[in-house]
This record gives structure tokens, sequence and C-alpha cells, in this order.
């Protein structure tokens, strides 16, 4: 763990010579980061604005195609792209979440065949299930930490290296923004500047080459308020309460939810995320927003219409809107913003909210209002027939 802004040129300097210097025979490192590039992407998908980066990295886990990178708000499009290491641009869809893991899959596509149907890439990759069977990473340990840190590495041009040693072995207590972070399990901590913009999803390996863990995203230490670099071992699980319904009586709960397991389910199509239990509806402020469908944990925050003379009314939220900030906090998902109004707010309360206009953020003045004491319809009335 260690400060971040501080050190970020740094991160930027250590990073850029393997990247841009040439190939030396007496680099010690080369020929380990030749072979590991070939097993790397770069991701392109969603964001592109104020602390969203549209950027990203993976790391191949099958010939066919089949990556692992983290669950961002980078896959929420239709037009996800990655770069492999020869230069190819090519489209690539999600096949599996896990937020609890704080991992996904995601397979590329090509041009004339079915998800699901062989790629014929034949590409290098990281054998995750050898991986996983492997012991951890001792304190003290040598890595290497290859990501597309800042946007350096674009079609054939080489990820950022850096290498550190593994400070620690601990859980994660982490948070962004006000949100406690999903995964709690244990991590990595190492003494490289590595969880900078688009490291997440990047690959933490020992000095044979062997995958380690997945570099995690940009979160602050909630015990001791400090940025962490960190990683999430191959090895990595989390256990789950959930409650079900059995003979008409609700029961809680924990099911343990594994890395590999998710892994070898998710490139088999089999994967469904862990289902919570629900929240309960009517605390916090009112605002009248009608969001699009929550089909998913991780649907993007768009405003599919607003209910006449509600608070958001009156702010000028339009349809098509996409919520991305509450107060200077990153709004990644529907989800995500009705659990911060519950859990943040009452009514009176004004708040500042940026919606993505367009190309353009707009900034919105939101004062709350009072929960309704009946239902709000959640579609548009429809207009009244002409005579």
């Amino acid at each position: 763990m260690m400060t971040r802004y501080g050190t970020l040129i740094l991160a930027a300097v250590l990073a850029v010579p393997f990247t841009a210097m040439p190939v030396r025979a007496a680099d010690p490192f080369n020929e380990l980061a030749e072979k590991t590039n070939q097993k790397m992407v770069k991701v392109f998908g969603a964001g592109g604005f104020s602390r969203l980066n549209n950027y990203g990295t993976g790391i191949i886990i099958s010939p066919d195609g089949h990556i692992l990178t983290v669950a961002s708000q980078l896959l929420d499009t239709s037009e996800l792209v990655v770069h492999l290491y020869d230069g190819q641009r090519l489209k690539a869809q999600v096949l599996a979440v896990e937020p609890e893991l704080d991992a996904a899959i995601i397979k590329i596509r090509v041009e004339g065949k079915k998800i699901e149907e062989p790629t014929g890439l034949n590409l290098a990759y990281f054998d995750f299930a050898e991986a996983a069977k492997k012991p951890l990473a001792e304190t003290g340990d040598w890595v290497l930490a290859l990501t597309n840190t800042f946007e350096i590495a674009l079609r054939d041009e080489p990820l950022s290296l850096q290498r550190g040693v593994v400070m620690a072995r601990t859980k994660l207590a982490g948070r962004r923004g006000v949100f406690e972070f999903p995964y709690t399990g244990d991590v990595y901590v190492v003494d490289a500047i590595t969880n900078n913009p688009g490291a997440a999803g990047g690959a933490l390996i020992n000095r044979k080459g062997d995958l380690l863990g997945v570099i995690g995203r940009e979160i602050k230490n909630s015990l001791s308020d400090t940025w962490m670099n960190y990683a999430i071992p191959v090895q990595a699980k989390v256990d789950i309460k959930i409650k079900e319904t059995v003979k008409d009586k609700e029961e809680e709960k924990t099911i343990t939810v594994t890395m590999p397991d998710f892994v070898t389910q998710g490139m088999q199509g089999k994967y469904r995320t862990v289902t919570r239990p629900k929240t309960t509806v009517g605390e916090g402020g009112y605002h009248g927003i009608v969001f699009v469908p929550n089909v998913l944990d991780r649907t993007p925050a768009y405003v599919e219409d607003v209910v006449p003379g509600s608070p958001a009314a009156k702010a000028g939220f339009r349809p098509d809107d996409l919520v991305s900030f509450v107060d200077g906090e990153p709004i990644a998902s529907i989800n995500v913003f009705n659990a911060w109004i519950k859990k943040n707010t009452r009514s009176g309360q004004v708040l500042r909210v940026e919606v993505r206009r367009g190309e353009a953020l707009q900034t919105l003045e939101l004062t709350l209002g009072a929960q309704p004491t009946r239902p709000q319809p959640t579609q548009p009335a429809p207009m009244p027939k002409t005579p």
C-alpha cells in the first residue's frame, strides 16, 4: 500500500522504458515480457469521460480467445473491442460476470461465427486451471505486472511492465468513493504502483512466467485511507450470503464461489451470477427518474423517462441521459445509484448530479422529495386518444 497521486508520475516513468526502449539481449525481463505479452490483450469499451476510462487490460485463458478481466463499466457496451499482441483489432462479447469476485469472462468474436463456435484463432494463453493448482505466492516473492496502464499500448505495442515483490497477502478492505468494494477475499499487496487507470485486468506473474493473479481496480484501503496496489489471486474465493425460499419460508445461507469454478463455468457459458437479497424499496429521498430495464447487476444508469412534476423533471433530466456521478462519486450502474440514494439521502437534500448527454457532461442540481405514499408509474402514462 502507498499513496497514489504523489507517486503517479513515477509509475509512468517506470512503465515507459519497458514499452518504448528497443529490445536488448541484456534486458533480464525481455524474453519473459515478450512471451507474456502474447497472452494479453488491450480491452476497449464503455467510458471515455471524466474518471471512467474506456480502456483496460485482459488475460487470454484459452487458445480460442476466452479472456479474463475485471467486472467494470468497460463491459457495458455492445461494441467491446480487444487488441491482440500482433495488432489485430477484434470484437468481443461478455460471457459471465461475478461482481463478488470482481471478475468477468469475455470472448473474442470472429465474423461469420456464433459466439459458442470455435474461433480458430489458436492464441497463446495462460492455462488457468494449472495456475490455480499451484501454491499461493509468499511474502517477498519477486513478481512482474503487465498492464495497459494510462493506455500507453495500442494495437501491436507491448504492455507496460513493472517489477516488484509481494509485500503481504491479506483480506481486502477497500472502497471506491463511499462504496465498499464488493470483493473481500485475499489479495496480494505489491510494492509497485500497479493499480493505475487502464491497469485493471492485467497479469501478475512470477519470474517463471506463471500467472499468480489479476491486477485489480483503483481503490482505497478503507482502514488506512491509502491507495492500494494489489492483485486478486487465481485461487481466490469468496463467501456470499443469499436468501432462499424453502417450504414458503425465507432462509439465509452462505455459499462459496471460487475463481477457478467461475472461470471454468464462464468459459462454457454456464455461469449464473449469484442472486443477492433484494433491498427494501422506499428509503432515501425521492427523485422520479425512471431507468431503463435493470436486467443486469451492472446495467448502466440510463434514464428512460422522468415522472412529470417530480424532482428529476424540475432538475431537467431527459431520456437517454446517463447518470455518471452523484456528488462526485462514480455511478457505474442502476444498482449502484439506487444503493447510494437509499443509504445516503433524505427528503430535501440537494444533490449535484453529472449526466452524460450526447458526448458532453451536464451538471444538474437535484432536490430530492419525500417518498410518495402510492406507487409511481414505471412507464409514462399513455396520451389520451383524440375523439
